[in-house]
């Protein structure tokens, strides 16, 4: 509160002082340019002692207010610019209710602050209509405490006099005063560069003099200084959607809605002082104050009045005995089990645990799949209330990263459930604690470096091309941090060229850096769930629903975002969705009902040698945190044969410590020694082969070397993550002199800290780690022993993804899972098994997957069909009421194939209107009961006679699938084409994401769109969009190559191109170098899958084995002519390293390195191949493997000779392993890459080579430079991979 001694009123001159009382901040979005901590920052340089804040219709800049004026002595005074429905809240007409008044509301007290908070809701969540409202009977029943003023021009007085009706002016003013008194009400004079302000402020002297109505000197603050004006103003061109040039826009008159000094105010209102003094005079009255008074969680009823502390313990020992039989009564589980209740009953959070225990057993009651991750599992108390997964004791995780009794602070437990069951979690809570005392929370959308630039952009009417090239010089996140606007300007030279080019550039980056940080949206966080022991109005305002959550039972948000809700002591539970969750709990279900075996999180084992084996062997794809091809990668050189394998793979596997996995994987197999800056770390350390891969080791060694204590080591742990300059400091000598009282030498010690504080950028949370790890082996195991019924439920889970379904589809087709296409009679609304007489079981699509039909034509349709299939169309017209199932949702099943086994497709969709008909005609009868008339007879017309039509077109019936199911799934309709460029490309398009730029490569395929513009040089360039049977690029093709060749590009013609790899912010590209159109003439004759034939198989190798030296080819006859060695490939001059290459229009030939010209067009022979792929036909077969018996490990292994020019080792013996292609493409490939990842990881003093068999030719492949161990096991595991005559091991 403020002093009442007149000093404290006057500013440094001894002039009286002045406060704001008519403040906007950022959270009036896109209307109000300044942050609340820069509003109180001005407000004190200028001296003043206090400051409002009155957002627009909202409180979302409340708490952050009121920290800055704290943390600044300056009084926060809280307040609200309300909405006023001319009639009632709830009236919403066009005409007459889209226009509410202004009010200013400022809180006198804590009454005041809490209608507030009813008034921000109600607004909200009872009168929206264009804006939050309320009306005057909601005021009048929540005036308490609030202070009022009559607002801008807006507001209801100032209306009236505009509209030329002083009277009304009277009536309301009336009105105000009966409910406010003369001391709460307040009349407000402003003065601006608005004409009416003066016919107003002259009408609000004359009723202040005629009642006696006290009045307030305001200035509708939108910015902070003068200079703000313009930001503000391209702030209302961004919500308006409206150009800086519109004349009939929506702008502010003139720069004064600035933060005007008490000086400018005096002066403004000199005639009027009491204007000004009665400002002072609200400040000195109002006192509100938001500081946390403890934590207010929902009351947990306890059975039998129990305490929280017995009852939480009792449940507590019953858990660890249940999950831990032999282990619960341990001294050291029971050592760690009391400290932690200790911990917890001192700190006041044992109803939170309890209240989260009592949401894991709802969930488990109702068999929804939850799990816990992060730094929960760390707690012993977590793990025996059946909380979380992972035992922390054996795993080494640390309670304190959890809960740390000197961090004051509320626990944090998220909660992951089945992404498909959320919704009944939150109902949960909505039913037991009210739906009044739960919310979601807040979020607020941010305006980036790029969205800035973009948005200024276009108010500013620069072409979108400039602004996107401007745009795209901004580097995407950086170890979780995008660079600032600012940052990129003073480290690209790129962006400051761009800056220094033009004024107007000039002017875009400089307004977009200043816009950058600022509140553009609002939305609902992802998971956050307030939960609270009152209604939660009683402690915050609430939120109309953002459009993000309208299909969960929560309707309410928060006005305060995660931070604020921290600060009020409120317990928030995050309930996150995890398809992982729904996918295990799919398949277990299919398992359940199949084999009879009940798994759950609790009972898949996460020790199984044959799971890690397959893992370790690449078969990631669909496993949790596992797949992608990076990541499979470093497993396969990884070999994790245990969970803490894959555990540190989880936390290495990021930017930053991902530079660190090969040493690791090094020191794992013994192939580097590990090494430890000191020997205490040993213990620590011993387990990551002596990376500190986990925060919570830098914890134990602080702890063993330094004494820190557990909860101090928390403390160093969050200053080194957060970094923390001032608390880094501070422990740095804290860590050393404690190393040094231990006998550590300073030295060492200094090192080991200095290691730490990088340690920043790659240190993970090993209890999140530990949890996703058991996880991902748990899909594994689901994958490995139950692969129908887990692709199945992997696929159902992900049927609206497209990318992802293709994925899943080709890896279960290559799992040798057949994947059959949608059909009424046989498929549910997900995916389902189909069981076969004397076939394995298949995949049959769901129609749920198909777009445009949607849940409730679906249910119809299996609903209707029951358990008999429909025996033709007429059965199912009959059966299904077609009137329901809608005709689009009808044309879409048939165009994929849903209704084959009905009718031929063409035939069907000619008949569609008929066929709707018949159903309508029969089910109007069967509810008007005329069906008996035809007892045992025919109904007239009810049979469906399709009409005549020719055969469906191939490929329009796979773009049919393409459209509506989002991939092909019978065939692909450029597989013909890609016959006769197979033998001569080097990578599909879906290949190119995992290679470096500038890398080169040979593709193909049919043009799909071209686009040419003119460069700088007025030089013609095009960018051509090509399609292959794997997806689709653009080809930049620059004018020298364009020249060339830029005659046989056209749409529909197939290319192949050499060129190399882009990769740019909008995804990856192919600069061209040559580009030849294939004669395609032909293809109507062609019958012969050639996909696998010619020296396809070679680049394939020398893309995915890098080291191959020599490759030797044989082949069959008949074949001998495909064996004709390819030339050389001109590797051309690189890309230079800073070259720009997708900026439009300001396209330069010149920025790039020349490229060699196009070839000219023709069909096209083999392209040629990589240096490293060395062919030489040979001039007979190798034995046929299963004619010659494996040779298996010679008693004696004969001495290596020396090494000759091309490192053919003669007297060692080698190991042969003979592949045979399966003649899918993906799936060889991924077969050669586990073969070899799997020799490479057990190396020792024996080559092998490869003996490729595919489409009638052979390849043997050496490999110099790389060795394997030949011994039992590698020839056991080997054997059955690929077969035991597939196995050889000789002496040559």
């Amino acid at each position: 509160m403020l002093h009442n001694e007149t000093n404290a009123l006057k500013d440094q001159h001894g002039n009286m002082s002045f406060v704001h009382l008519h403040v906007h901040s950022s959270y009036s979005v896109l209307d109000g340019f300044g942050k609340p901590a820069d509003l109180v920052a001005r407000a004190r340089e200028l001296g003043m002692p206090a400051l409002a804040l009155t957002d627009h219709g909202t409180m979302f800049g409340t708490l952050d207010f009121f920290k800055a004026a704290n943390a600044a002595g300056i009084k926060p005074i809280i307040g609200l610019e309300t909405y006023l429905a001319p009639r009632s809240r709830f009236d919403k007409d066009v005409n007459k209710d889209k226009k509410p008044f202004h009010l200013v509301l400022l809180a006198e007290n804590m009454q005041g602050y809490k209608n507030l908070l009813q008034i921000a809701t109600a607004s909200q969540l009872e009168g929206f209509y264009y804006h939050p409202r309320i009306d005057k009977e909601f005021l009048a029943a929540h005036a308490d405490g609030l202070i009022a003023s009559s607002a801008c021009l807006s507001g209801e007085l100032p209306r009236a006099f505009l509209e030329g009706d002083p009277e009304k002016a009277e009536r309301a003013l009336r009105w105000y005063l009966d409910l406010f008194g003369r001391d709460r009400f307040f009349l407000e004079i402003q003065d601006h560069n608005l004409p009416e302000l003066n016919q107003v402020n002259r009408g609000l002297l004359a009723l202040a003099e005629k009642f006696q109505a006290r009045m307030i000197a305001t200035n509708d603050v939108h910015y902070i200084r003068r200079e703000d004006a313009e930001m503000q103003d391209v702030l209302l061109a961004i919500q308006t959607g409206k150009l800086l040039t519109d004349k009939n826009r929506m702008t502010m008159t003139d720069d004064s809605y600035y933060l005007r000094s008490p000086q400018e105010m005096r002066y403004l209102f000199s005639e009027i002082p009491e204007a000004l003094s009665n400002t002072l005079e609200i400040a000195d009255r109002c006192a509100v104050d938001l500081t946390r008074k403890g934590y207010h969680l929902p009351r947990f009823e306890l059975p039998n009045g129990e305490a929280p502390g017995a009852y939480l313990r009792e449940l507590c020992v019953q858990g660890l005995r249940k999950r831990i039989p032999g282990e619960a009564d341990l001294p050291e589980t029971l050592e760690r089990l009391n400290y932690e209740l200790g911990v917890i009953q001192a700190m006041g959070f044992e109803e939170y645990f309890l209240i989260v225990w009592d949401l894991c057993r709802y969930a488990r009651e109702k068999n929804i799949w939850y799990n816990a991750r992060g730094s929960s599992a760390g707690s012993l108390v977590a793990y025996a209330l059946g909380i979380t997964s992972v035992e922390p004791i054996r795993h080494k995780l640390m309670f304190e990263r959890f809960l740390n009794p000197d961090r004051v602070t509320m626990p944090d437990i998220d909660l992951d459930f089945q992404d498909d069951r959320r919704a009944e979690m939150m109902e949960y809570c909505n039913e037991k604690y009210g739906a009044d005392k739960v919310a979601q929370i807040i979020t607020f959308g941010t305006m980036g470096a790029r969205g800035a630039i973009r948005d200024v952009g276009r108010v500013m009417n620069i072409p979108l091309p400039e602004v996107d090239r401007v745009a795209k010089i901004i580097p995407g996140p950086q170890q979780g941090k995008t660079p600032s606007i600012a940052e990129t300007l003073e480290k690209s030279p790129e962006l400051r060229a761009v800056y220094e080019s033009s004024e107007q550039m000039k002017k875009l980056i400089d307004t977009a850096s200043r816009m950058e940080g600022g509140i553009r949206s609002v939305g609902t966080h992802a998971a956050g769930v307030i939960i609270s022991d009152l209604p939660i109005t009683e402690y915050l305002p609430l939120h109309r629903p953002t459009g993000q959550n309208e299909d969960l039972p929560i309707k309410s948000v928060a006005q305060y975002d995660m931070d604020g809700i921290n600060d009020l002591g409120l317990l928030k539970v995050d309930f996150l969705g995890l398809v992982t969750l729904t996918i295990m709990a799919k398949a277990c279900e299919l398992i359940e009902k199949r084999h009879g075996r009940k798994l759950t999180l609790e009972n898949i084992p996460t020790d199984d040698p044959q799971v890690y084996r397959y893992i370790s062997e690449g078969h990631t794809v669909g496993m949790f945190q596992l797949e992608g091809s990076g990541m499979t990668s470093k497993i396969m050189q990884m070999q994790p044969t245990e969970l803490s394998h894959l555990i540190a793979m989880i936390a290495l596997f990021r930017p930053g410590p991902m530079d660190s996995i090969p040493e690791y994987i090094d020191r794992m197999h013994g192939r580097k020694q590990v090494t430890y800056a000191h020997e205490k770390l040993k213990p620590i350390l011993e387990e990551t082969y002596g990376h500190a891969v986990y925060q919570e080791q830098v914890m134990q060694a602080a702890i063993a070397l330094a004494g820190y204590s557990p909860a101090d080591s928390d403390k160093l742990r969050s200053a080194i993550s957060k970094k923390k300059e001032k608390e880094i400091a501070a422990h740095r000598v804290q860590f050393i002199e404690g190393a040094v009282k231990n006998g550590i030498p300073r030295k060492d010690a200094e090192a080991i800290f200095a290691d730490w504080e990088g340690f920043a950028h790659y240190g993970f949370n090993k209890s999140h780690a530990a949890d996703y790890g058991v996880i991902a082996v748990q899909t594994a195991y689901l994958k490995y022993y139950y692969p129908v019924e887990y692709m199945t439920a992997l696929l159902s889970a992900w049927k609206n993804d497209i990318e992802k379904c293709a994925q899943y589809v080709a890896e279960s087709k290559a799992m040798g899972l057949e994947v059959l296409p949608p059909d009424v009679n046989t498929s549910g609304y997900d995916f389902v098994i189909e069981d076969r007489p004397d076939q394995a079981p298949a995949i049959r699509f769901g129609l749920g997957a198909v777009k445009n039909v949607g849940q409730a034509p679906v249910d119809l349709i299996i609903a209707a069909r029951g358990d008999r299939h429909f025996s033709n169309i007429t059965d199912f017209a009959r059966r299904v009421d077609l009137r329901q199932v809608g005709k689009r949702p009808l044309e879409c099943l048939i165009k994929v194939g849903a209704l084959d086994s009905l009718g031929p497709r063409h035939a069907l969709l000619n008949s569609l209107e008929q066929l709707v008909s018949v159903s309508a005609a029969h089910f109007r009868a069967v509810e008007l009961g005329q069906l008996t008339l035809f007892s045992g007879a025919q109904e007239p017309g009810a049979e469906v006679k399709l009409f005549a039509a020719s055969a469906a077109d191939h490929n329009e019936q796979l773009e049919w699938e393409k459209e509506l199911l989002g991939l092909y799934v019978s065939d692909h309709p450029l597989n013909t084409y890609m016959s006769l460029i197979n033998g001569q490309i080097t990578h599909l398009t879906n290949q190119l994401e995992e290679l470096n730029s500038k890398e080169s490569v040979v593709i193909g395929g049919l043009v799909k769109k071209v686009r040419s513009i003119l460069t700088k040089k007025q030089q013609e360039m095009a960018f051509v969009t090509i399609e292959d049977n794997a997806g689709e690029v653009e080809l930049v093709l620059f004018p020298s190559v364009w020249e060339t060749c830029g005659s046989q590009v056209e749409s529909g013609a197939l290319l192949l191109v050499k060129g190399k790899v882009d990769h740019r912010e909008s995804g990856v590209s192919v600069l061209a170098d040559q580009v030849s159109r294939v004669d395609t003439s032909g293809l109507k004759d062609l019958h012969v899958d050639n996909r696998n034939q010619g020296p396809y198989y070679e680049q394939v190798l020398e893309k995915y084995l890098p080291d191959i030296a020599t490759l030797s080819r044989f082949a069959h006859s008949g074949y001998a002519e495909a064996a004709a060695e390819p030339e050389s490939v001109s590797q051309g001059t690189p890309v230079p390293q800073n070259a720009e290459a997708f900026e439009e229009p300001e396209w330069e030939e010149n920025t790039y390195a020349s490229f060699p010209p196009a070839a000219a067009a023709a069909p096209v022979s083999e392209p040629d191949l990589p240096e490293a792929a060395e062919l030489q036909p040979a001039a007979a077969m190798p034995p046929e493997p299963e004619e010659t018996p494996s040779k298996r490990l010679p008693s004696s292994p004969a001495p290596v000779s020396g090494g000759s020019a091309d490192k053919e080792l003669k007297k060692t013996p080698r190991l042969l392993v003979t592949i045979q292609s399966c003649g899918e493409r993906e799936r060889d490939i991924r077969h050669i890459k586990q073969i070899h990842g799997f020799l490479t990881s057990h190396p020792g003093e024996n080559h092998f080579c490869f003996h490729i068999m595919e489409a009638g030719c052979a390849y043997e492949i050496e490999f110099p430079n790389e060795t394997t161990e030949i011994n039992e096991r590698i020839l056991k595991d080997l054997s059955r991979f690929v077969g035991e005559a597939n196995v050889q091991v000789r002496d040559d």
